[in-house]
């Protein structure tokens, strides 16, 4: 089976999701498909780097794990069964810290935190349903990071909404709720992106 054998209009579930042996890399958002970006870029894929990393360091003797994509992030509504779900998601980068989420094949529940790094093909509409989907699972923070402006902007959950931050520039050190005393900073994030134009 292609990719575009299947019906766009129609709503999946985890349990098709497992069976499909595409080249191209999906995920689910409230059961309809979203076809992922090409392979990131470089620059993307220096930032993932450098925020995995520094999560990553500073988590060594916590619970909490990090993980980057590909990495599937179900998000169950009612039921945990397969056939069920029908929100799977692959963040760039997402902190767990209740170890009874994980599992073979991922995490089943909301991260505590994630971190997307947006494309020129990221679809704007795309971006819209994650921020509700990761509002409405319960993820605490969600980071997105504007590679071209070098920005970070952090939605931090507060009585079940997010509340934006200000836009964080290089300048600026980024600071987490979710993870007390960590601190990234921007500066160094951003020192191996070309210049804006």
């Amino acid at each position: 089976m292609e990719l575009a054998d299947l019906d766009f209009n129609k709503v999946y579930t985890y349990a098709d999701y497992m069976k499909w042996q595409f080249d191209e890399r999906v995920e689910l958002l409230k059961g309809k498909i979203f076809k992922m970006s090409p392979a990131p870029n470089r620059m993307h894929q220096e930032i993932s780097s450098i925020i995995h990393y520094e999560i990553f360091n500073f988590l060594k003797t916590s619970k909490c794990k990090v993980y980057a994509a590909p990495f599937d992030v179900r998000l169950p509504r009612k039921s945990k069964e397969d056939k069920d779900i029908l929100t799977v998601l692959q963040p760039d980068i997402c902190v767990i810290c209740d170890e009874s989420k994980l599992d073979d094949r991922g995490c089943i529940g909301a991260p505590d935190i994630v971190v997307e790094i947006l494309s020129p093909s990221n679809n704007k509409k795309e971006l819209k349903y994650k921020y509700e989907i990761y509002e409405e699972a319960g993820v605490k923070e969600y980071w997105v990071v504007f590679p071209p402006e070098k920005t970070i902007m952090i939605y931090t959950l507060t009585s079940g909404k997010y509340i934006a931050s200000r836009f964080m520039f290089a300048e600026d050190t980024v600071a987490s709720s979710v993870l007390p005393g960590f601190s990234l900073d921007l500066n160094r994030l951003f020192a191996s992106l070309p210049p804006s134009e």
